[in-house]
C-alpha cells in the first residue's frame, strides 16, 4: 500500500472564481493516474509572495499564475526562464528541486493552438490588439514562429511602444506600434473588450479594422467566453476566417501539465473538460 501524499497544484490568481483551470487539470490529472489535486486560491497582491512561499513549504508540484500577478510574481521565484523575462509574465511555476521556475505557456499555446487549427504563421504579416500580458505573450510566440512583420495597437500608446522596445531585440520579426494601417494577413484580439462583462463589445468589434485585411485573413480572439465573441461574428460576416480562444486556453494549460509531470498531456480530454465548465450559451 502506497503512502506517498497527494501532490499539490495551484492556481493563484485575483479573482479566480470564473476559472476553468481547475475542471480542465481535473480531468487531466485523473486520465494520467497522477495523484495529485489542483485548488485555484484567490490571493490578493499584498499576500502574493506568503502564497509562493506557501507553495514551497508544502511542497507543490507547481502552479499556474493569472491576473494580476504574472509580472509581479517574478520577484518571489528562484529562476525565471528568458523567455518569460522577455515577454513580462509568468503563468507556470515549476518545482526543479527545491527551486521554483517561472515560465510561460501562454506563448507557445498560442502558436499550437493556431496549428491545430491549421492556421500558416510562417511569412505572416500580423496585427495585434492590445499591450497587456496576453499581447505580450502573442508577439513574443508568433515572432518566434515565423511572422514576418507584427503591429501593435493599443488603447494606450505608451504601453504598445513600451512592448515593442522589450520584446524587438529577441524577435525574428519586424515589429512596429501604431495605427493598424496597410494590410495584414492575421489579426489577433488579445485585450479584454469582447469579454461578456465588457462595456460595449459590439462597439469595439465595430471599430476594428477587419476590411483592412487580406483576403483569407484569420481572426483570432485570445477571449473564450464567449467562445462566438463580437469581433468573431464580425469577422465571419465579412468571410473572415475566425479562431476562438479556446485552443489557447487548453494548450496553454497542456504545456504546463507537462512540465509538472513528465507526461504528454491528454489534450482532447482537456479541451472536452473546458467546453464542459462552459456557462451555457
Amino acid at each position: 500500500m502506497s503512502t506517498a501524499a497527494t501532490r499539490l497544484l495551484a492556481l493563484l490568481g485575483h479573482p479566480v472564481a470564473h476559472s476553468r483551470s481547475p475542471a480542465i487539470h481535473a480531468a487531466a490529472l485523473a486520465a494520467l493516474g497522477v495523484d495529485a489535486r489542483y485548488l485555484a486560491f484567490d490571493v490578493r497582491p499584498e499576500a502574493l509572495g506568503a502564497a509562493v512561499e506557501g507553495l514551497r513549504a508544502l511542497g507543490a508540484l507547481g502552479a499556474n499564475v493569472t491576473v494580476p500577478h504574472k509580472r509581479a510574481v517574478m520577484a518571489h521565484l528562484d529562476r525565471v526562464e528568458p523567455a518569460a523575462a522577455a515577454i513580462g509574465a509568468v503563468n507556470t511555476i515549476a518545482r526543479e528541486g527545491d527551486a521554483l521556475v517561472g515560465s510561460n505557456t501562454d506563448a507557445p499555446g498560442l502558436v499550437r493552438s493556431l496549428e491545430d487549427a491549421g492556421v500558416a504563421l510562417a511569412g505572416r504579416r500580423v496585427w495585434v490588439v492590445g499591450a497587456g500580458g496576453a499581447a505580450r505573450a502573442a508577439v513574443a510566440g508568433l515572432a518566434e514562429a515565423g511572422a514576418s512583420s507584427i503591429r501593435v495597437h493599443a488603447r494606450r500608446p505608451a504601453q504598445a511602444e513600451a512592448l515593442v522596445a522589450d520584446l524587438e531585440p529577441l524577435a525574428g520579426a519586424r515589429l512596429s506600434h501604431g495605427p493598424l494601417e496597410g494590410e495584414a494577413d492575421l489579426l489577433v484580439q488579445a485585450t479584454s473588450a469582447t469579454l461578456e462583462s465588457a462595456a460595449d463589445p459590439e462597439g469595439f468589434a465595430a471599430a476594428l479594422p477587419l476590411e483592412s485585411l487580406a483576403s483569407g485573413a484569420v481572426v483570432v480572439d485570445l477571449v473564450y467566453a464567449p467562445l462566438e465573441t463580437a469581433a468573431l461574428a464580425r469577422a465571419r460576416r465579412l468571410g473572415l476566417r475566425a479562431v476562438d480562444g479556446l485552443g489557447m486556453l487548453v494548450w496553454q494549460a497542456a504545456l504546463a501539465l507537462e512540465r509538472w509531470t513528465g507526461r504528454e498531456a491528454p489534450v482532447e480530454i482537456m479541451r472536452a473538460a473546458a467546453l464542459d465548465a462552459m456557462p451555457p450559451a
